[in-house]
């Protein structure tokens, strides 16, 4: 038996596991509360946050934070876990609801009013930008709804739908540090993006947003997306500018990176290591539309099969990153990862000893129950037994219902962080 134990699925589990382990708030979060600086004199600590992780997030800080606090975050429905001082809010992600727009505006009412010796810690994680719901004056939440599921459709990656959300909110873009003005603000975050801008995780609600008006209106342009009447009126005037990095009353912002991609994947190559499986970093941004990716990967795989290169087997090929999924089928149900999974399987050809694990690490691809799913060398033979037609899954973005009929997703449920998707390709 091999160092890794000759069980593929349960060797990629190991690694997801393991990735998310590092990535976990109730490790990084502790460890980050010493940036804290105390209220001064009558001031106070409140506690603010959006994201998938927030809820994780705000329990690791009731739990290691002695001093008084109080405060609210809003996590995705299923993401919340028990406070006792910090209050938990659930709304919808990807697509804004009620709950949402309600819950950022009872935080931009905590903020109002604060003064220098009050103190704010903002929690953001990937998702902030969903949950975070408060559209600029004279937009509504139904018209910022149609625009976030159009913006999903197109393809865009995740800077370009965020730099259009950032200004048509009243709260996200470095608007929620702006409320909390003169109150200084320490932002940790756990980033869900590629490249780790904080201007992007979450739409930067405390960081200064470089973007402007015109970036947004040329990417709705590029993507062809239509634009209500309001929406557009407000994009045209001054209002809808952002504040900037230099902006003197953001000069009290702090930001802090606890957890990552990077991180996660490097945790993912360490257990890969100790279990006598060369890891192979690919890279933890990778971007470009799910089923190519899952073309380029197989390649790379098929060369260390048969060639030895770039990694001799048993190796594992590691990638992060937040691929796109321009939808073109209709009713078909998958997220990227799954769509990665099926353009990668096609691609590989049932070709012998390579297997995969494609999820995101919040534990939800896309808008489905399912964190992701297993590809193993006897695939595309199982698919063609049950009469599974993986080209046409493709083309209507059905790779979920392709997935599941084989049994093959998954299932892990809410894993309360959320640093982007984790890929794992084994050659054995």
């Amino acid at each position: 038996m091999s160092a890794w134990g000759d069980d593929p699925r349960a060797f990629l589990r190991r690694l997801f596991d393991a990735g998310l382990a590092a990535a976990d708030p109730a490790r990084c979060v502790p460890p980050a509360l010493a940036a804290i600086e105390a209220p001064g004199p009558g001031g106070r600590l409140l506690v603010v946050g959006a994201g998938k992780a927030s809820a994780a997030m705000a329990k690791a800080v009731e739990e290691h934070w002695p001093g008084p606090l109080s405060g609210l975050v809003v996590t995705r429905y299923g993401h919340g876990v028990p406070c006792s001082r910090i209050e938990i809010v659930e709304a919808a992600h990807p697509v804004p609801d009620a709950a949402g727009e309600a819950a950022a505006a009872r935080i931009l009412a905590l903020l109002a009013g604060l003064n220098a010796n009050d103190r704010v810690l903002a929690l953001i994680s990937g998702g902030g930008s969903a949950l975070l719901a408060a559209p600029a004056p004279g937009i509504t939440l139904a018209q910022k709804r149609a625009l976030t599921d159009a913006l999903l459709r197109s393809g865009a990656p995740i800077n370009e739908i965020n730099c259009v959300r950032k200004h048509l909110s009243a709260i996200k873009g470095g608007r929620l540090a702006l409320t909390a003005w003169p109150a200084p603000v320490l932002t940790l975050a756990i980033s869900d993006v590629p490249g780790d801008d904080p201007a992007v995780i979450a739409s930067g609600p405390t960081v200064g947003d470089p973007t402007t008006t015109a970036d947004a209106l040329r990417v709705l342009d590029a993507y062809a997306i239509p634009l209500a009447a309001p929406l557009r009126a407000w994009l045209a005037s001054s209002a809808a500018e952002t504040p900037k990095p230099d902006d003197p009353r953001l000069a009290g912002a702090t930001y802090r990176l606890i957890a990552s991609p990077r991180q996660m994947l490097e945790a993912a190559a360490a257990e890969a290591r100790r279990c006598g499986v060369t890891p192979l970093l690919l890279g933890d941004a990778l971007e470009g539309e799910a089923r190519e990716a899952g073309r380029v990967h197989a390649g790379i795989a098929l060369a260390c099969a048969r060639h030895g290169f770039p990694a001799k087997p048993p190796c594992v090929l590691l990638s992060g990153g937040e691929t796109t999924v321009t939808v073109r089928g209709a009713g078909g149900r998958g997220g990227r990862n799954s769509e990665f999974l099926l353009g990668l399987t096609l691609a590989l050809g049932g070709a012998p000893g390579i297997h995969a694990l494609a999820a995101d690490s919040d534990g939800i691809d896309g808008t489905e129950d399912n964190a992701g799913a297993f590809v193993a060398s006897d695939t595309l033979a199982r698919a063609k037994a049950l009469g599974l037609d993986g080209p046409a899954a493709l083309a209507a973005n059905d790779a979920w219902g392709y997935f599941s009929a084989l049994g093959d997703l998954l299932l892990t449920g809410p894993t309360l962080t959320n640093v982007n998707d984790f890929r794992a390709i084994l050659i054995a």
